[in-house]
């Protein structure tokens, strides 16, 4: 099974892999600081502790070596200002993606640009025929992402529960399909 890269250059910053325990420290700060910017939208905040961001990091490289989840920290001179995911969709050639940023790294095009650099690594592999995103109705910073980059809305279906506090209990479906290649004409018969 091929897997993507573990380290993609984006620029002025890069998705990598996670990096086990040793990322522990800066990725349970990212969280902290993160933590009332994510309230609203994120479920699992509600159980964030330690234990947790040990137990994420623990399972984050048996899960890449599966290909269930291809999770990156989002770094930017150094410093972790984010995350980005792609994991296994229900169907077996479509994944789901999700993302989110450190709150003074918003609004800079960080978020699209991540998960357009995931889009081009996720349609390198050739198990992968469509990705989806997936975000509460209510959550409009969210939508824009799949827009700016071409996914079309496709499906609302009721959210997984627990429902995130400012959620609308409705999750919004977008999906890209892999791009056609291009069609080459034979050339003429003499």
């Amino acid at each position: 099974m091929e897997r993507p890269r573990q380290i993609i250059e984006c620029g002025d910053f890069v998705l990598r892999c996670w990096r086990g325990q040793s990322d522990f420290a800066p990725a349970f700060k990212l969280i902290e600081e993160s933590l009332e910017h994510l309230r609203p939208w994120e479920p699992w905040v509600a159980r964030h502790s330690e234990r947790n961001t040990r137990d994420f990091l623990a399972k984050a490289e048996s899960n890449w070596a599966s290909g269930d989840v291809y999770n990156y920290a989002i770094a930017k001179d150094g410093t972790l200002i984010g995350m980005c995911q792609t994991y296994r969709g229900a169907e077996p050639r479509g994944r789901r993606m999700g993302y989110w940023l450190h709150p003074a790294a918003t609004g800079q095009g960080i978020a699209t640009r991540a998960v357009g650099a995931m889009v081009t690594e996720m349609f390198a592999l050739p198990d992968v025929e469509y990705l989806e995103i997936a975000h509460d109705l209510a959550n409009t910073s969210s939508a824009a992402i799949p827009r700016r980059l071409g996914f079309a809305g496709v499906l609302r279906e009721p959210g997984t529960p627990p429902a995130a506090p400012s959620g609308s209990g409705i999750d919004v479906v977008w999906r890209l399909n892999r791009p056609t290649p291009p069609v080459t004409a034979l050339p003429a018969a003499e």
